[in-house]
């Protein structure tokens, strides 16, 4: 097998030890690395090892989504055979874009093109700005497999279309070169190794990697700070190196900034360590992506305490002991229960040695190589994956009813094209949404007018593909990945009386959104104007899940029937589960599925929102509770809404005057005087 890697990493040697770990596994592997790259702060120099089949690349630009490789020695090593292409940068990467570029040129040039497999450690969903939304995407339809160091980057490639296997590769460790010293070296206040903590039986604490405000740094400096009991010692360096120093400085000698260490200096200090601690914290834009650290503290038999953040529950496991992120006390606790108690330092340094053990580099290359093995089975036998459906069901058909937004509709059905029958209803009959359907492989309907969303259901289930089999509604501007609709299905399934079931929900920062919600109601209304809406309880028997990722039971759907188009935008799915619940069916969350719903997205206009969802709560509320009933919560919406007018300051106090003139003149009404086709 000859593989051809692109890795700007590789600069480091101790990181070159996959392609090693390959080649001991009779893989011929070229390898194509930075020729000097920035890593934490100091350059690096690709220094070969001899016979080492890896060539530095010129590179322009620092960072690692915006820098370009010299394309000539690419173009030349692309223009050989190889079984394999293995592109270990981010699929959003300008770099990634390149290789692909150039790879596709070769093959007009009557190079076959080998199958190419990519890398992301991405945890978080983000949506990137344009070309680089494009390029992923057009990197991620066309990849073999990826391979995440992350169970949560394997959710999010998913989720934004990889059509080939997801592979959990950790990040490797040397286990020879990080391995524990002498069996009575880890005594708790040992402290030996380097430069010595104060010899006053204290237990030893440290801290390896970047000096950022992200790292969590200034959390442990509290941490330490609250007991005498602990020293710590702070190896690295970074932006924020000069604020803590100032930090500690009250802490006298128990704090000691060692500076960057280098690959083999690092095993040493680990030894002198009672405890290491990784008190990485959340940001919006970033979360622990690995950890690598806490696999080389392990590898050298100490125990590792950790942010409950990111991915280092998966990488520590039950090797370590997690804390919330940014806790002081809660990390001080744990530190201190790590370095007092023989018997659990005992417990953490034997399962962190087993844990390190699957992170070496013969584990790694044993993993890559099966992937490679994987992806070349696969092109010598190409199709399409189905989606396995849960147990003995048929899968779901997906209707997606569209507005606009192609852009969005791409992204809504890139990770289910190819795995579900698809179905687009565009309300808008625009060209742009009939071609993304085409590239999905979606079933396009027009129905020649917007009728809204509850029409436009409506239509789709007039024109089944596959009829008798549940149906799975979702808003363009969500993504929900093969593997949870398949959970949705099986919880749905799990409850013989669940009528619809939604997955759990979080929004474009990874913020949790909430599903489930109680009936609307009269009464809930005045509950609504007093403030104590939080108050009231979503029983199962008397609430119903949001409609963005809606699964329906086929079942349900062919006693209850379709949903009632009087609700042009929003309730319409209130509706349809009230008179589910009314038939005796009930509607569930499924906590094991997972959905991104941005909120909002397809429409630039939250005043227009507003009219149509108060105008959907009126025929609601009309409905089921009649005029009365509609009257009485007329009235507390208006005495709330004024209240809050008077109240409230600034962009609150301006809503809630919208919403007074709104009741006042009945949403309903309002609604009609919007201009007719736009939603």
């Amino acid at each position: 097998m000859k593989v051809l890697r692109v890795s700007h990493s590789a600069v480091v040697d101790a990181w070159r030890g996959r392609e090693r770990g390959l080649r001991a596994r009779g893989v011929d592997v070229r390898l194509l690395s930075a020729r000097t790259w920035d890593e934490g702060g100091t350059a690096v120099d690709l220094v070969r090892r001899p016979g080492e089949k890896v060539l530095g690349v010129r590179t322009i630009g620092s960072h690692p989504a915006l820098f370009l490789y010299d394309p000539l020695p690419l173009w030349h090593a692309l223009g050989e055979t190889w079984d394999v292409v293995d592109v270990h940068e981010e699929p959003f990467a300008l770099a990634t874009a390149e290789v692909l570029l150039l790879r596709a040129l070769r093959r007009m040039t009557g190079t076959p093109p080998a199958p190419y497999v990519l890398y992301s450690a991405q945890n978080i969903t983000k949506r990137y700005p344009w070309p680089f939304r494009w390029l992923e995407a057009r990197a991620l339809r066309g990849a073999s497999a990826i391979s995440v160091c992350n169970e949560e980057a394997g959710r999010v490639a998913r989720a934004k279309g990889i059509r080939g296997a997801v592979e959990v590769i950790p990040l490797g460790v040397d286990v020879e070169h990080f391995s524990p010293g002498p069996a009575d070296e880890h005594a708790p206040g040992h402290a030996d190794h380097g430069t010595r903590a104060p010899s006053s039986g204290r237990v030893v604490v440290g801290y390896a990697g970047r000096l950022a405000s992200h790292k969590g740094v200034d959390v442990l400096l509290r941490a330490v700070a609250g007991d005498d009991r602990l020293a710590l010692r702070v190896a690295g360096a970074g932006p924020d190196a000069d604020a803590l120093r100032a930090t500690a400085g009250p802490l006298g000698d128990r704090v000691t900034f060692l500076g960057p260490l280098d690959d083999a200096a690092l095993p040493d200090f680990y030894r002198g360590l009672d405890v290491l601690a990784v008190p990485s914290r959340n940001t919006p834009g970033w979360i622990e992506q690995f950890g690598r650290v806490a696999v080389e503290a392990m590898a050298c038999g100490t125990p590792v305490v950790a942010s409950d953040s990111g991915a280092l529950p998966d990488v520590v496991g039950g090797a370590g002991l997690l804390v919330p992120p940014g806790d002081p006390d809660a990390l001080r606790r744990a530190l201190l229960r790590v370095g007092t108690d023989p018997d659990l330092a005992a417990t953490l340094r034997r399962e962190g040695l087993e844990r390190a053990a699957t992170c070496s580099w013969a584990e790694v290359a044993h993993r890559y190589h099966r992937m490679y093995t994987d992806v070349l089975a696969e092109a010598a036998q190409p199709g399409a994956t189905p989606a396995r459906p849960a147990g003995d069901l048929t899968a779901p058909e997906v209707v997606v009813v569209a507005y606009g937004s192609p852009e969005l509709l791409a992204d809504a059905l890139a990770p289910l094209a190819g795995k579900f029958e698809l179905t687009v209803v565009d309300n808008s009959s625009m060209p742009e949404i009939r071609e993304v359907a085409a590239l999905a492989g979606a079933t396009y309907l027009d129905p020649g007018r917007n009728g809204g969303f509850a029409a436009g259901v409506n239509h789709a289930l007039a024109h089944r593909r596959t009829p008798g089999s549940d149906v799975l509604l979702l808003n363009p501007d969500a993504v929900v990945t093969p593997e949870d609709v398949v959970a949705l299905q099986l919880g749905l399934h799990g409850d013989p009386r669940a009528a619809s079931a939604g997955p759990r929900q979080v929004d474009g920062e990874g913020t949790a959104a909430r599903v489930t919600w109680p009936y609307p109601s009269p009464l809930a209304t005045w509950v609504e104007a007093a403030g104590l809406g939080r108050l009231r309880s979503t029983p199962p028997d008397r609430s119903f899940v949001i409609g963005s990722v809606l699964l329906l039971r086929a079942q349900a759907l062919a006693e209850v029937g379709g949903f009632d188009e009087r609700f042009f935008l929003y309730a319409e799915e209130t509706d349809w589960a009230y008179r589910a619940t009314l038939a005796g069916w009930r509607h569930v969350l499924v906590p094991e599925a997972r959905a991104l719903h941005l909120g909002g997205a397809t429409s630039s206009d939250p005043a227009r929102r507003e009219t149509h969802f108060h105008a959907s709560q009126e025929r609601y509320l009309r409905k089921h509770f009649g005029v009365l009933g509609w009257q009485t919560a007329r009235v507390a919406a208006l005495l709330g809404s004024a209240a809050r007018a008077v109240a409230l300051r600034g962009p609150a106090q301006h809503a809630a005057r919208r919403r007074v003139g709104l009741y006042a003149r009945g949403p309903v009404r309002s609604e009609a005087a919007l201009p007719v086709g736009a939603r």
